[in-house]
């Protein structure tokens, strides 16, 4: 039996994908080689945007429960408290972006969530599900598992990893530069007597330590210098040299490291694919693109790949989009992917000589650019007119014209559909031009109209998000993945039908 699409791979990146495809009411499968799942902290939770991304999956209140907002960095040199620093310290939520800051948590949180929300449209994680192939035709693709069974898909996306199997049995080249050797142990570990108000970095010359806590638990992920033997190997990484490394640097013989649930290494890698696409298969994630940890966007790009790549499967399987469409999400991400390297290659140089000065942390990483709300598409074949086109669409609060009840542009925004908005009551024709041709493919909501018709502006907030002066009228066509198509004077309803008409055709 031929599924619409297949994904190969359950960590964020495959199930955010999946919950975008699965809710727009597209047969989807989610396979995974482990066993069970993971309890492992790994990436420690969502930026901004990401934040903005399960918002629109509707489990905004989910991660809002578990994650913490404020963290708060302290440095020590010689096991000597120096410095403090806040994690975008003042950032807080403003009309555009709801969302100041990420927000921290365990990787295998994030999974939980993502799963149940999955469950919730019939689809269910299967376990024990190693690739050993992949054939493709002009029909379908059939991915061949290691235990000898066979799976059919309309599509398929690896989402399994830097080492997964898909891209290599693909057979697409995973350019760039990996490091010698391991350069950081890193783990799952208890440890009593620690402030938990504070991510604890100990910098030495000779080394560093740094143990997070993880939030919801009693834990705390350890991130440390690599221990080498008198003959200059690698000690393979243990509770034992845990401790080691932690009574080296922090030099609080009271506080005993315990219990630890994870224990891996670290090396630094720098490389990308070739390509995102191979006829009806395609890469996301770390499947995709692998780099440094500094900045924390791996995880990040890999979610914000997923929900670009998300809606453009779903439109091209229900037949609402041609299937060149599939070709803008490497025309989109692959060149996104690119800037992801190069930035954190140059902050994890940057970070690695910064902490050579007492008192300074990872914080020297973390800026604006972290937050990738900045990310666009404007070079993209889908922005279609207008300057701001290919940018994230901004929020904006308003007032629902009827009954006053405040509603915002997100949740205007939200679900697997185009969004036109109309600036001004002279818009109002070509919003009911463009829903008649349109149909489902499409939302309008008039903005600034008549009294009791759409969304009020009483503030102006939308109308200084869109660029639309007040008394002035506007189109505003805006993705499902939330970045502005098109934007046109109010007359211009051709336009956006003729948008819409032409996606991937």
């Amino acid at each position: 039996m031929t599924s619409t699409v297949l994904i190969v791979g359950a960590g964020p990146t495959g199930l955010t994908l999946a919950c975008t495809i699965a809710r727009a009411g597209v047969p989807v499968r989610i396979i995974d080689k482990s066993p069970a799942f993971h309890r492992s902290s790994r990436a420690k939770g969502p930026n901004q945007r990401s934040r903005e991304v399960f918002a629109d999956l509707g489990v905004a209140a989910e991660f809002d429960a578990v994650g913490v907002e404020r963290m708060v960095l302290r440095k020590y040199r010689g096991g000597v408290p120096l410095a403090d620093a806040e994690i975008f310290a003042g950032a807080v939520p403003t009309p555009s972006a709801p969302y100041g800051k990420g927000l921290g948590l365990p990787q295998w949180r994030t999974e939980e969530i993502l799963r149940t929300k999955l469950a919730e449209y019939g689809v269910a994680v299967e376990l024990g599900c190693e690739v050993a192939g992949l054939t493709q035709d002009e029909e379908k693709a059939t991915v061949t598992l290691t235990d000898g069974r066979s799976i059919e898909a309309s599509y398929v996306v690896g989402c399994d990893g830097g080492r997964g199997v898909l891209r290599r049995t693909l057979g697409v080249a995973f350019e760039g530069e990996s490091e010698d050797e391991e350069c950081m142990v890193i783990g799952d570990v208890e440890a009593d007597g620690l402030d938990r108000a504070y991510w604890h970095q100990w910098f030495d010359e000779d080394g560093a330590i740094m143990l997070w806590p993880i939030p919801g638990t009693t834990s705390w992920q350890l991130q440390g210098t690599t221990e080498h033997d008198d003959q200059g190997r690698l000690v393979p990484p243990s509770l034992e040299t845990f401790q080691r490394l932690f009574d080296r640097h922090a030099r609080l013989p009271g506080v005993r490291l315990a219990n630890p649930t994870w224990i891996s290494t670290y090396r630094i890698n720098v490389r990308m694919a070739e390509r995102f696409r191979v006829g009806r298969a395609f890469l996301a994630g770390d499947a995709a693109h692998v780099q440094p940890i500094a900045g924390g966007l791996g995880m990040n790009t890999g979610v914000q790949d997923a929900f670009n790549l998300g809606w453009k499967l779903a439109l091209v399987a229900k037949g609402q989009a041609g299937e060149g469409l599939l070709d803008t999400y490497e025309e989109e991400r692959l060149p996104v992917a690119a800037w992801t390297l190069r930035t954190t290659d140059e902050r994890m140089r940057v970070v690695r000589e910064a902490v050579k000065e007492a008192g300074v942390g990872t914080e020297v990483v973390v800026d604006d650019a972290a937050t990738t709300l900045g990310v666009g598409y404007r070079w993209s074949s889908l922005a279609c007119g207008g300057e701001t086109a290919g940018d994230r669409a901004p929020d904006a609060p308003c007032v629902d014209a009827v009954t006053g009840r405040p509603v915002r542009l997100f949740d205007v925004f939200a679900g697997p559909h185009f969004t036109l908005l109309g600036f001004g009551e002279d818009s109002a024709k070509a919003l009911a031009d463009v829903a008649g041709e349109c149909g489902a493919l499409v939302r309008t909501c008039l903005v600034d109209g008549a009294p009791g018709e759409g969304l009020a502006d009483p503030e102006g907030h939308a109308r200084a998000a869109y660029g639309v002066a007040e008394g002035r009228e506007g189109l505003v066509l805006v993705r499902p993945d939330n970045h502005i198509a098109l934007s046109v004077a109010a007359d211009r309803g051709a336009d956006v039908i003729d948008c819409l008409r032409r996606l991937g055709r």
